[in-house]
């Protein structure tokens, strides 16, 4: 018999009233909701704008204090640190230091989690070829269109190996393309046991992902349940077909004529959506290999967040540490590859502080004022270094 899991987020009768400066009550921006998030589920919450969707997920990261009710979120306190090693959250802004390049990004975050170097290497290399950021891993986040930041953003959520994930509008600022990586990537994610909650406008791209939704609406909960009972109209029937010969349409249209009793029916042809033909065209363009500038599509999810024996194969690291041997002299003007080594820096410098060979003798030549030489040789290591970065 399976075990039974304890609900990974559980509130109860929870509420937030923000005061004013002398205490009195100015808002209640949410008011007395009750709902558990289960293990590997994938749960939409909805809501306009003033719902209470984001003073909730506040109260789930620990950000904010509730007023009133119980919440646990992974059985503890959701301000306890052992609670936040287990969160991964994308906002809806992505926040990141324009100034860092997308591996320095994800290096950062994954350093506040105090995981070793090798691990954050391993963990860059896999989620940067995920999220289809491999080829500007070394490109200020600053230079990025929003996309490219949400794809960094989706990234930097997922460093830690997160129990549960938290992602409010993941789709915002993504392609059609990049919406439908999205999207399986978190079915993937599900798959391999995490618990996803998900904050959209976009409610095409909840109703394609989440399992269940909690629809808020002045504080309360106004429906929630799984998508199958809330939007099945049973009151009809659809029956879709393959394309009939016109007798045997005619016998169907005779049927439904007589069993409707004069009530209207329509019968047309099956349409795809928009996003369905977009992609369409889109992976017939890729499979014929037509190069774009813009960004690649996402690669297999990362092996470290692989669970039980769905684990996917990931490509290798696309920057390769150089080989000992170094290049001989007379290729010194080729320019300095950004992954070389200290030991090439060394061997480079030991290089070009030897004295050239001359090419006619020159006795009278005046002799070199001592300095100048370490001078010379100190801007060539600069202009090294500076190709370096």
């Amino acid at each position: 018999m399976a075990e039974q899991r304890e609900p990974i987020v559980r509130a109860a009768g929870l509420t937030k009233v923000f005061r004013d400066f002398w205490g009195r009550p100015k808002a209640k921006a949410v008011n007395d909701i009750t709902f558990n998030v289960e293990p590997g589920e994938v749960i939409g919450l909805l809501g306009p704008n003033g719902s209470g969707k984001s003073t909730t997920v506040k109260m789930l990261l620990g950000l904010l204090y509730p007023t009133g009710g119980m919440l646990n979120v992974l059985g503890r306190s959701p301000r306890a640190v052992e609670t936040k090693r287990e969160i991964g959250y994308l906002p809806e802004e992505s926040y990141l230091y324009k100034y860092l390049t997308a591996e320095e990004t994800l290096d950062f975050f994954g350093s506040l989690f105090n995981l070793s170097h090798a691990d954050r290497k391993n963990r860059i290399d896999q989620l940067l070829d995920m999220v289809g950021m491999a080829h500007a891993r070394r490109r200020r986040v600053g230079e990025f269109s929003k996309g490219m930041a949400r794809r960094i953003g989706l990234a930097q959520a997922m460093i830690n190996d997160p129990e549960f994930l938290i992602l409010d509008e993941p789709t915002s600022g993504l392609d059609p393309l990049g919406c439908k990586e999205v999207k399986d990537l978190i079915l993937t994610l599900k798959a391999r046991g995490k618990t996803v909650l998900i904050t959209s406008h976009l409610l095409s791209d909840v109703e394609d992902v989440c399992d269940r939704v909690i629809i808020l609406y002045g504080g309360k909960i106004r429906a929630m349940g799984g998508l199958g009972e809330l939007l099945t109209v049973s009151a009809e029937n659809r029956i879709v077909t393959p394309a009939l010969p016109q007798p045997a349409m005619n016998e169907v249209l005779r049927i439904l004529r007589e069993n409707l009793n004069g009530e209207e029916f329509t019968v047309d042809h099956p349409r795809r959506t928009l996003e369905e033909f977009f992609l369409d065209v889109i992976m017939k363009a890729k499979s014929d290999n037509i190069e774009t500038a813009g960004v690649s599509g996402g690669g297999k999810i990362a092996e470290y967040l692989s669970r039980g024996d769905e684990k996917s194969a990931v490509i290798e690291s696309l920057v390769e540490e150089p080989a000992a041997p170094v290049a001989p002299v007379e290729e010194e003007a080729a320019p300095v590859p950004q992954s070389v080594t200290e030991a090439v820096l060394d061997k480079k410098l030991e290089q070009l502080t030897e004295e050239p060979k001359a090419a006619e003798p020159a006795p009278e030549a005046p002799q070199e004022k001592p300095g100048e030489k370490l001078k010379e040789v100190d801007a060539k290591l600069n202009d090294i270094l500076g190709n370096r970065k």
